[in-house]
């Protein structure tokens, strides 16, 4: 990629690695330089929270907004009752409007700690597509809108055509996917002015639809820029621990375990999160990811800090590294570490370790706890775990036991 741009926010996507493709460079790169431009990015409400997959694109929508831009937030209240087929071998389960809102909500606070929310030039929206989705008049929709998609182009998209290619059933209510994500666009360019769409690669197709169809109807001139698949240096999708997904909202995952994904990135990838995921300069980004051995551990401690700190705040950060020390260096607890709580009723005569490992979070299911004592990846108050039929009572939890799995991974488990 040679292009020399003018505007500092795409500067800042070349240089830190946020950028797979854009839909005309120089274009957009002009309607930056001219003055403020509304970009969004949609999110479907299909859980409580957003997890760590979503975060480098939160990442640009501040840094969007950091250079000059409006960013909006589009929550998929209308889209999530379809479900977005790309790259998915099944269908969505569907979800009730209950369960929809319920979702925003967990998801609106993640974005409150990234974005400045208001009535200012620069200032970011926050929408729902169920606003203009929820009313369509279906007739209305297929004459006016309907009569601009090709079929035969929709089909020849990746994240249809390799669905279709497993032989794997597409319901027509996900096909009508694209063409609603497309009406998003012309809806946001016509009501609040929005001239750029940003999504995953994944997402290329649905953007340049989205892009052709607000020229065809509104005859405006409007752009789309993708992020690339973020992958682990060892080919993994981003975003998965051993735990399952690496939840953003503190509830569902604590600021330790949190911090704790961070310390545990491979050495490879730590230059590159640090660019991503933090606002330290390039330069220090690179000087952090290029040191070795035992230092890399510090550049790792930096990067946890840094990313806990803009999520969960400085002093959570702070407690998280300090509870690290004390479990790893100095074989203590630790003030932060994730805790379960058992009722009296919960534990009644006596709960197995192997339940108690699973209800902790620290495998996700009974085999895998039962693999993890026969590898000898399991500790019990830091001592090594051999029984698998070992019954936790009312006495052995007079004072907090410990759970760990592997050197890493650990948990309290006390009576409430």
């Amino acid at each position: 990629m040679t292009y020399h741009p003018k505007s500092e926010f795409i500067s800042v996507m070349m240089e830190r690695g946020f950028l797979a493709d854009c839909t005309d460079y120089q274009g957009l790169d002009d309607a930056l330089s001219r003055g403020v431009v509304p970009a969004y990015i949609g999110y479907d409400a299909t859980a409580k929270s957003l997890h760590v997959g979503h975060l480098m694109n939160i990442m640009v929508l501040r840094w969007f907004q950091k250079c000059g831009g409006k960013p909006i937030t589009l929550m998929g209240g209308g889209t999530t009752k379809v479900g977005d087929p790309s790259f998915r071998s099944d269908e969505r389960p569907l979800l009730d409007e209950a369960a929809i809102d319920a979702n925003i909500e967990g998801m609106k606070q993640v974005f409150a700690k990234y974005l400045t929310y208001g009535e200012g030039a620069t200032d970011a929206l926050m929408l729902n597509n169920a606003e203009w989705l929820d009313d369509l008049n279906y007739l209305s929709f297929l004459r006016d809108i309907g009569r601009h998609f090709s079929v035969n182009r929709m089909l020849s998209f990746e994240s249809v055509k390799s669905r279709l290619d497993r032989e794997q059933s597409l319901s027509f209510l996900e096909f009508n996917y694209m063409i609603l994500q497309a009406y998003d666009f012309l809806e946001l360019n016509r009501r609040y002015g929005c001239l750029l769409q940003m999504g995953g690669s994944d997402q290329w197709g649905n953007i340049v639809n989205g892009i052709d169809l607000t020229r065809r109807v509104l005859d405006q001139e409007i752009y789309g820029l993708t992020t690339p698949l973020l992958t682990t240096s060892d080919g993994r999708k981003m975003g998965k621990s051993q735990g399952g997904a690496v939840w953003l909202n503190g509830d569902m995952l604590s600021p330790y375990e949190f911090w704790q994904f961070w310390r545990n990135t491979t050495d490879a990838d730590t230059g590159k999160f640090l660019k991503i995921f933090t606002e330290l300069p390039v330069e220090d980004c690179d000087r952090l990811g290029a040191l070795e051995g035992s230092e890399i551990n510090q550049a790792k401690i930096i990067l946890a800090n840094e990313v806990t700190s803009l999520l969960h705040g400085a002093d959570a950060a702070k407690a998280a590294e300090a509870t690290a020390r004390e479990v790893f260096e100095k074989g203590g607890v630790g003030d932060d570490l994730p805790t379960l709580t058992l009722s009296a009723e919960d534990l009644g005569d006596g709960v197995s370790i192997v339940q108690l490992i699973v209800k902790s979070g620290l495998a996700g299911s009974g085999k895998e706890a039962k693999r993890l004592i026969a590898e000898n990846g399991a500790k019990l108050n830091d001592e090594p775990l051999t029984n698998a039929g070992l019954m936790v009572d009312a006495e052995m939890l007079a004072s907090p036991i410990k759970l760990s799995a592997g050197k890493k991974r650990h948990s309290l488990v006390q009576l409430g």
